[in-house]
């Protein structure tokens, strides 16, 4: 990856960012941007403004860096990501964890919005990653080594941080909401899966499926940073659903559900 690209976004931000180091970075997916509560704003910056970020190009995807402050937390916010298959490249999918590090956070909370396949599963359950399958087999790690993102060949044993999976259990539980622990199988798109696909992952263990989360676990995982992730099932996936999947179906799902993502968020901060 062009480090370049991570230097200029990091000279760009304000002191204010690495005056002290973030309790929490979060990366918020499809729907998710509308669920933070923030005490007092420190720094609040569009994705354009960024050199390197660009406006997110996904509807759902607010595309907005905040940097705030919540339940005497600082927390680093990205709301919005961007995809490997908008065709940017590894290095701005990545970017947000790239200055989560350099800010020197050690805690990242991934969220998503994602297919069932898993049959228990339903429109608005929430799934908590415990491991994850890459169907791409292509990581932003892939090129020259730069041993500042860790080792050359990260052990992926355990990328989700068992501890921060038990804080979101129990806030989950205590909420009331229909939790699971799963794994996500991550593809490319920007096509929906085919029905065969999702009985192959099926078969493999997956329980839910995307186009994100996986490349940014990994990078920071190799980083050295403990890792959350959280996947809202929007939509059942193909060959599952009875009826042709589509991008307005998850935004009106976690439009319903966002209520209860704010909460969780909001507790999981207080408590991580």
């Amino acid at each position: 990856m062009n480090c370049m690209i991570f230097d200029k976004a990091a000279d760009f931000l304000p002191d204010e960012c690495f005056s002290k180091p973030p309790d929490l970075a979060i990366i918020l997916g499809s729907g998710w941007g509308e669920s933070l509560t923030s005490d007092r704003t420190l720094v609040n910056f569009s994705y354009s403004d960024i050199p390197g970020f660009g406006a997110a190009t996904v509807v759902g995807h607010a595309g907005e860096f905040k940097l705030y402050e919540r339940a005497g937390k600082r927390i680093a916010a990205f709301c919005g990501r961007r995809h490997w298959y908008e065709g940017v490249g590894w290095e701005t999918v990545v970017l947000p964890v790239e200055l989560a590090r350099r800010m020197g956070c050690g805690k990242l909370l991934l969220t998503n919005a994602s297919g069932g396949i898993n049959p228990a599963l339903r429109p608005g359950d929430l799934v908590i990653l415990k491991d994850h399958i890459n169907t791409v087999g292509i990581n932003p790690l892939i090129g020259p080594h730069n041993p500042v993102w860790g080792p050359r060949f990260p052990d992926m044993s355990d990328v989700y941080t068992q501890h921060l999976r038990d804080v979101l259990h129990a806030v989950a539980n205590r909420r009331g909401l229909r939790v699971m622990e799963g794994i996500y199988a991550f593809t490319a798109g920007p096509v929906f899966e085919t029905p065969a696909e999702i009985r192959a992952y099926g078969r493999m263990g997956a329980d839910v499926v995307g186009m994100s989360t996986v490349p940014e676990a990994v990078f920071a995982h190799a980083c050295g940073m403990k890792v959350a992730g959280v996947a809202l099932v929007s939509n059942l996936a193909a060959g599952i659903s009875s009826k042709p999947l589509c991008h307005e179906e998850v935004l009106e799902a976690t439009s319903v559900a966002k209520n209860l993502m704010a909460g969780l968020i909001d507790e999981f901060i207080a408590r991580c």
